[in-house]
């Protein structure tokens, strides 16, 4: 049994996870910067306020000692699903990234049923049809225009952090904030190759620094959540970001009246990837 103030904090954190995490399309899509930049300067602050928070809380050496085989494998999926998280944003909607994430914790489920044996109730075998159902509409809509790419990453993405939470389930003593930090601090060399960070324009820099601390505080907070909970339902609760990260997109970048540019190639474009529509 789980004891109930610990599962109300477990909620809290997680929901609090969710709501700051729904920032990232606005937080991409808000600067010129270009996908591999991004992911750079995001990683070196993620990375830097995360490992300050395991220091300052007096946990640091505890979770390297924790870290482990599972805990390696959420590192790289964690990091492969930055790599396709961030240029998803760029080249497709805000709205397309967040529905399509909605269906993690049903392919979690899945993933669950093949690799563990956990079987899933029917409920959650009807829930998961219903959405494929959904991702397979908003794919298929894409077909043949330049945001096809960015579902498919925002479909891989997905699929990353399925498996992530598949891993916590079958092995729910894994450390959780040192992967993360970690899957930042992997990306860094691949940025440099395949990225120009230092391109970024210097008034840009404090927002992708904004970016990385709120990054490290929904890694933080949904891992402290996740230790709380379930992980069924740790999984359900982080995809409230689904209703809040188009409605930010809306109100903040007006998403919808832009042409989406590809972020790999137009690292220089002079007005980012949002260009007004004429």
């Amino acid at each position: 049994m789980i004891d109930m103030n610990q599962r109300k904090s477990g909620i809290i954190l997680v929901v609090i996870s969710a709501i700051v995490f729904s920032s990232a399309g606005v937080f991409t899509n808000g600067v010129s910067t270009d996908a591999w930049g991004i992911i750079f300067w995001r990683g070196v602050a993620a990375a830097t306020f995360t490992l300050t928070y395991l220091v300052l809380r007096g946990a640091f050496v505890a979770e390297i000692r924790a870290f482990n085989k599972p805990a390696f494998f959420v590192t790289l999926m964690m990091a492969a699903g930055t790599a396709a998280f961030i240029p998803a944003f760029k080249l497709s909607s805000v709205a397309n990234v967040a529905l399509i994430y909605a269906a993690a914790p049903f392919i979690a489920a899945g993933l669950s049923w093949v690799f563990i044996k956990e079987l899933p109730t029917t409920r959650v075998i009807l829930a998961s049809l219903a959405a494929l159902l959904g991702v397979f509409i908003i794919v298929s809509a894409s077909f043949g225009d330049s945001q096809l790419k960015g579902d498919f990453l925002a479909l891989f993405m997905t699929l990353m952090m399925s498996a992530t939470m598949v891993v916590y389930r079958k092995f729910p003593s894994t450390t959780a904030a040192l992967p993360a930090a970690l899957s930042s601090i992997v990306l860094l060399p691949f940025a440099l190759v395949f990225g120009d960070p230092f391109a970024a324009q210097s008034h840009e820099l404090p927002i992708l620094i904004a970016f990385g601390l709120v990054f490290a505080v929904a890694s933080v907070t949904l891992s402290e959540g996740a230790r709380r909970l379930p992980s069924a339902e740790t999984a359900l609760l982080s995809t409230l970001e689904m209703p809040l990260a188009p409605v930010l997109a809306f109100l903040v970048l007006s998403e919808g009246a832009y042409y989406i540019c590809d972020p790999w190639r137009d690292s220089h474009f002079s007005s980012g990837c949002l260009v007004p529509k004429t």
